[in-house]
């Protein structure tokens, strides 16, 4: 069976940019390209036969040609030059891409640092940089990111925007994005991936997953198309990639039970169909050539295995790498360990002991050396298989032991049978590492059984047992929440506006006026990813179900703590946070300022609060009044003044 993706070909921005060339083609216009106007050998020599000039600079286009500037955009510096040289030109830039432009042009000029997921030599990226002003950097994926942020540590309290090229991996795009949303709190996110491209990488990855064959078509040169080699072949090893149907090799197509097929966003219709068409047909040939021979090709296989099917042993000898049986027949039986379990980390004497009985499948027989070669772990198969029938059909949670971490996920041994597990499928959530799961038992269940007798594949999922569980959590949670109930919790995220908190396997929000009765400007002043936190439910809204959850004690009101300690009349030292026009603003305790009014700062006459006073400097005030319901403070260093020297007057009559 040959399967296309829905999504193969053309984008949007491509479309456009071929179909304005040969528009203008067939208007009877000279046309020049700047820059091949797609990473298409093919189609961009079918153009050429049309007369299709290409330029590397608009001052190589021909005056007497209409330059088109193809999708990946250009420069600003490049459009002056286009513009000087007084050439008339069509503007076939991406949507996408000019949506880019804006953004790291108006968030430069802002003064903040533009940080871009991509290929710095692409020419997409090449044109974005050309539309920003002052500090960039580019990362290439997650390690290249985590290099930079190592090297410039200082990038963690500054303003940054980040954009990506259109074409970026979206596996890449977002595992770094968790990376810098812990480390860069202060970075302004933009996903600039285009629709189409992350429609496109999502669905040759399922389709590779579901495959025996892959093949992906397009230029080698294409930015698009290589990265959807790279996410195919993660999950199809049997993964090729051909620009064109000549360069299909037959061999590839031979006994595949599944072939997938998808193209980059630079591969025209017409080269799908006659890659399609050429694939159909060598399989039309090779299935009647099977047919044909079908005879012969049994007979070779009785010739190579001379086997009995299943034989019952006893077990008479235990090597570390093999065990020896006794199948009732002139010749040795012989076990080899990768044939007695599937487990590589086992180990034959905890396996087998002597005298034990094992049934065994014969898989070849040798008559000169006077061996049988056998295998335990196909009848533990067999057994097995039937379970795994049976699990997926009732849809029942069944445990295994992962063995192996490979490209695109994982494999889990249950009872004899390697059951492959994808990586979208192995954790509660995308991106996270699998190598956590190694050797250790997991619950899945079954959601695919593919192919019969030797070739029997079955793919799980441990995701929906995690699923099931969290809304078994969420369910218990939602019966016994109340306001005010207190819990100890995780903090798994910070954002600008808030803390999310995991308190037993469901997540609510501290918002950032919650986490401390003093002003602060992003929620890492306080807690940290990681943090331990004993936090209380303040509202709960359980159609939407969101959790607003308390975390600053009312012991630790500052206002409670001036209600108490610094009553009206009190004299106390404070330090001056604020300078206005009107006077200045002082801290008398963290999370409570008071004003000085400018008539209140001296016995003269004061014109201006910074004639007198400084940010930092430290004075001695009176608190004359205190409105606690619109949380204001009146404090004055003249009556301060006064009141010393009231009591400079009442110890001299004393005296």
């Amino acid at each position: 069976m040959i399967t296309v993706a829905k999504t193969a070909g053309f984008c949007f921005g491509v479309s456009r940019a071929v179909d304005l060339v040969e528009k203008l083609l067939d208007e009877g216009k000279k046309v020049t390209t700047l820059g091949p106007i797609i990473h298409n050998p093919q189609m961009v020599e079918s153009l050429a036969k049309r007369g299709v000039k290409i330029a590397e600079t608009p001052e190589q286009a021909d005056k007497d040609n209409i330059l088109v500037i193809r999708s990946h955009g250009v420069t600003l510096d490049v459009m002056d030059r286009i513009e000087k040289c007084g050439l008339e030109y069509r503007d076939a830039t991406c949507p996408f891409v000019k949506k880019i432009h804006k953004i790291v042009a108006q968030h430069s000029a802002e003064g903040e640092m533009i940080l871009i997921a991509g290929d710095e030599k692409h020419p997409e990226i090449q044109g974005i940089i050309g539309h920003l002003k002052g500090e960039y950097h580019t990362f290439s994926d997650c390690q290249n990111l985590e290099e930079l942020l190592a090297k410039f540590p200082e990038w963690k309290n500054k303003p940054l925007c980040v954009v990506s090229q259109t074409t970026f991996d979206i596996k890449e795009w977002k595992n770094s994005l968790k990376i810098l949303q812990k480390v860069c709190t202060n970075g302004k996110i933009f996903d600039t991936i285009c629709s189409a491209t992350s429609d496109r990488q999502s669905e040759a990855e399922e389709l590779a997953k579901q495959s025996d064959v892959m093949f992906v078509i397009g230029g080698r040169h294409s930015s698009n198309t290589n990265k959807l080699y790279r996410i195919c072949k993660s999950c199809c090893e049997k993964t090729y990639l051909i620009e064109s149907e000549k360069e299909l090799d037959p061999v590839c197509c031979r006994s595949a039970e599944r072939i997938g097929i998808t193209a980059g966003a630079s591969t025209p219709a017409s080269i799908i169909k006659e890659v399609l068409a050429t694939m159909s047909e060598e399989i039309k040939n090779t299935e009647e050539t099977k047919a044909e021979n079908f005879e012969e090709l049994l007979e070779e296989s009785f010739k190579s295995y001379n086997t009995d099917g299943r034989v019952r042993g006893i077990v008479v000898e235990v090597t570390p790498t093999e065990v020896r049986v006794d199948v009732g027949r002139k010749q040795t039986g012989i076990v080899p360990l990768s044939e007695l379990s599937n487990d590589p980390n086992a180990k034959t004497e905890d396996l087998v002991k002597l005298g034990d009985e094992i049934d065994l499948i014969i898989m070849k027989t040798n008559d000169q050396e006077g061996t049988i070669l056998l295998s335990k772990k196909l009848v533990d198969a067999q057994k097995g298989w039937d379970d795994i029938a049976s699990a997926y059909e009732n849809q029942t949670v069944i445990k295994g032991v992962v063995t192996d971490v490979i490209k695109g996920g994982v494999l889990a041994v249950t009872n004899g049978v390697k059951v492959f597990i994808p990586a979208s499928q192995a954790t509660a959530t995308r991106g996270e590492s699998l190598e956590g799961l190694l050797k250790k038992e997991v619950s899945f269940r079954i959601i695919e059984t593919t192919g019969r007798n030797n070739r029997r594949r079955a793919v799980g999922s441990i995701r929906s047992v995690l699923d099931e569980q969290r809304k078994q959590k969420e369910e218990e949670f939602w019966a016994n929440a109340e306001v005010g109930k207190v819990y100890n919790g995780v903090v798994k995220s910070l954002t600008s506006y808030g803390a999310f908190v995991d308190i037993g396997g469901i997540d609510g929000m501290v918002h950032i006026s919650e986490l401390s009765w003093k002003r602060i400007k992003h929620p890492s002043e306080v807690v940290n990813v990681g943090d331990e936190v004993e936090v209380y439910i303040k509202a709960l809204d359980p159609e939407k179900g969101k959790i607003s959850l308390g975390y600053k004690k009312a012991e630790d009101n500052p206002w409670e703590i001036l209600k108490n300690q610094y009553p009206v009349g009190t004299v106390c030292e404070v330090e001056i946070v604020g300078l206005t026009q009107f006077g200045a603003f002082a801290r008398i305790i963290d999370g409570i300022d008071g004003l000085i009014h400018v008539s209140q700062i001296s016995n003269e006459r004061v014109e201006k609060p910074e004639d007198v006073l400084s940010v930092g400097q430290k004075v001695t005030v009176k608190i004359t009044a205190i409105d606690f319901d619109k949380k204001r403070i009146s404090l004055s260093m003249k009556a301060a003044l006064e009141n010393d020297a009231a009591e400079a007057a009442e110890e001299a009559d004393a005296e």
